[in-house]
């Protein structure tokens, strides 16, 4: 057997695509002492940008807020090129949905800790993610809204 017809998959490059840090409400937010709530928002894509070599970026929003009140956003995205040749069709989603966030969050989850740390907060650390759940969850969703709707004529 060939060794040109084996799967492979590998990182050619991981780095920050995007950073931004805001705290609209300096110097007045630092005075605050009651707890902010936080709200974290995933998202993930991908791209082809040549034969076999893909990016996937990954997208992490924190926002913190007292009330009404933002007191930090940090948004982060971490991409990673990566090399994938040689596998079937059907599992190139899985690998760029599932396999490749599970590769970039690490990445992502230490800048968002720096980020806030930098911006005069204590680290936000962030809990580890299922990306297969979430991956298998939007196929659910995307089978029940494409799912023929039943029709009944009288």
């Amino acid at each position: 057997m060939e060794q040109n017809d084996q799967p492979v998959f590998g990182i050619e490059k991981l780095y920050v695509k995007d950073l931004s840090v805001e705290v609209p409400n300096a110097p007045e937010i630092f005075l605050e002492r009651e707890s902010p709530q936080i709200q974290i928002q995933l998202n993930s894509n991908g791209r082809g940008v040549g034969e076999g070599v893909y990016e996937v970026a990954l997208t992490v929003t924190v926002t913190a807020k007292i009330g009404e009140k933002t007191v930090f956003l940090v948004e982060v995205g971490q991409a990673g090129i990566f090399r994938i040749m040689n596998v079937p069709e059907e599992q190139m989603e899985p690998l760029i949905a599932v396999a490749c966030p599970n590769i970039l969050y690490p990445y992502a989850r230490e800048v968002v800790a720096d980020a806030v740390t930098r911006a005069g907060f204590q680290p936000i650390v962030l809990q580890p993610v299922n990306f297969e759940a979430m991956y298998m969850q939007r196929l659910q969703e995307q089978e029940q809204s494409s799912a023929p709707t039943e029709v009944t004529i009288q």
